[in-house]
């Protein structure tokens, strides 16, 4: 026996004076009533009504349990109704999972906007390097840069991510700037440690259809791709930095992209959710209005034409730096 449906029934039944009644508000049969109520009667071993043909009246023990309940059944009604109405409005808590560089650099705008679009949301950002999923951070929505999210959620693709090295034209003018890949290890470099496994990253070139992975050794190194993007802005070295990190200097004139017949992708930028039939409308709201200003946002990374580009020359052999 479902108690929690029988004793509704029940209260129903007492404040309207009718099983039949009760019914009705129910969207049941009066059998199905009637038989619940039974239930409910043979289940606490006591007589809850006085039953007459023309009159439905609560014994002593019904009316303490009426008594006891309804108040009950009115914070659980209300609790219910608080949440359908969740459903309908865009207000409410909202828990949100980034990576520190895309959190950033990217979304961080569009958060601020959606804020003052919906200033009845409570946001609750958490930005951190390493892989985690919406069940270990208690999010509503998540965004990975890089692979896709594993399964158990569904994942939107938002951007590509480019491996663009580049150095400012200060680093240029002092050093050169390398024709290959393998120059590299000729010139002061910088480097990014993963923050999920504390290892410093490969560099990664594109070489015909393949991928390929070198060790660059890194005349300074962060765990931080923001500060890494200002140390290569300072001329403190030739940096590997993500398209969202770099487009924007690039675009600027500030940095110099080098090597660009081989840069490569790492995965992309995914926002990852779950069921949208299980969601509150300020989380689809937040997912729709993300996805709209971000997707396929030119912003954050280079077309192919802007990396067709004269690379700069060695130094000392009249190298003229694209400005």
């Amino acid at each position: 026996m479902n108690e929690t449906r029988a004793i509704t029934i029940f209260v129903r039944a007492a404040a309207l004076g009718s099983l039949r009644r009760a019914a009705v508000d129910q969207g049941i049969s009066p059998q199905a009533a009637s038989h619940a109520v039974m239930q409910l009667e043979k289940e606490l071993g006591v007589r809850l009504f006085h039953r007459t043909t023309r009159r439905l009246s609560l014994t002593e023990e019904g009316q303490r349990l009426f008594d006891s309940v309804k108040p009950a059944l009115a914070v659980l009604a209300s609790a219910l109704d608080e949440v359908r109405r969740s459903k309908a409005e865009v207000g409410g808590p909202l828990r949100i999972s980034a990576p520190r560089s895309l959190g950033v650099q990217v979304l961080w705008p569009y958060i601020e906007a959606f804020q003052q679009l919906y200033p009845e949301v409570q946001i609750d950002a958490m930005f951190d390097d390493r892989f985690t999923d919406l069940v270990t951070d208690r999010a509503d929505v998540g965004f990975r840069a890089g692979p896709p999210p594993s399964a158990g959620s569904i994942a939107r693709r938002l951007l590509p991510i480019q491996l663009i090295v580049c150095a400012s034209k200060d680093y240029i003018a002092r050093h050169g700037a390398p024709q290959t890949i393998d120059e590299l290890a000729q010139h002061r470099c910088t480097g990014y440690r993963r923050a999920n496994t504390g290892k410093l990253a490969q560099w990664q070139f594109r070489v015909g259809e393949e991928t390929v992975y070198r060790d660059v050794p890194a005349v300074l190194c962060v765990n931080d791709t923001e500060a890494e993007a200002h140390a290569v802005l300072a001329g403190l070295g030739i940096g590997q930095l993500g398209s969202f990190d770099a487009t924007p200097h690039i675009r600027s004139g500030k940095l110099v992209p080098l090597l660009t017949q081989h840069v490569a992708e790492y995965g992309a930028a995914y926002i990852y959710y779950g069921h949208r039939t299980e969601q509150p409308l300020r989380v689809r709201t937040f997912i729709d209005f993300m996805i709209e200003r971000v997707a396929d946002n030119r912003n954050f990374f280079l077309d192919p034409a802007e990396l067709q580009v004269v690379q700069p020359r060695k130094r000392g052999r009249g190298a003229r730096v694209r400005g």
